[in-house]
């Protein structure tokens, strides 16, 4: 793909990955992820060992899923709101184990994907701070401004979404794993002997 017909936010993903002013808060977040996997039955839980494959990409489902199903509710919803605030509430929960999953991945990632991880993270902590404000918003009976809120962190959840599925999809090459256990053996394929 040439620089004409790559588009804008392929582009922009891959300029992420050498940004020298993403490498601060790369090294900034580096000991708070090594913190996370320092017991090794944890790292290995966090990883996805007991599912065979990485964890975060699953579990983002999770508070996405609340946010898109809150927001469809703030749109089209027949009762009071008390649902959607309810659903955008279990999505902020739904964070802690997303984000600790995705430290895991993000501390064996090589420096391409630490450096636009380490943006994937602001941005998503970014989402969540706007989400749980709008929560607080409406729990204090600002229901309009709190929609509007939700509907900003929506924005900012799918650009970091946008640069996650880029870890994984272009990314994901034998030096640059994101989430794979590259010490592990590979499995036979037929016909290996």
């Amino acid at each position: 793909m040439d620089a004409v017909s790559t588009p804008l936010p392929r582009r922009l993903a891959e300029a992420a990955e050498t940004a020298p002013a993403l490498e601060p808060l790369a090294r900034a977040l580096r000991p708070l992820a090594d913190a996370v996997v320092r017991p090794p039955s944890l790292a290995a839980l966090l990883r996805g060992a007991p599912l065979g494959h990485a964890a975060h990409p699953l579990l983002t489902d999770l508070p996405i899923g609340l946010w898109v199903s809150s927001t469809v509710l703030d749109l089209v919803g027949t009762d009071d709101g008390r649902s959607a605030d309810r659903l955008l509430g279990l999505g902020v929960l739904a964070t802690v184990p997303t984000v600790l999953t995705g430290l895991a991945d993000w501390q064996r990632g090589g420096d391409r994907v630490r450096t636009v991880g380490a943006l994937h993270a602001a941005l998503n902590t970014g989402a969540v701070v706007l989400y749980a404000g709008s929560w607080l918003l409406r729990r204090r009976g600002h229901r309009g401004s709190g929609v509007a809120v939700s509907l900003a962190a929506g924005g900012v959840a799918a650009v970091s979404g946008y640069l996650g599925g880029h870890m994984v999809a272009v990314l994901d090459s034998p030096d640059e794993r994101v989430g794979h256990d590259t010490s592990a053996p590979e499995p036979a394929t037929p016909g290996d002997a």
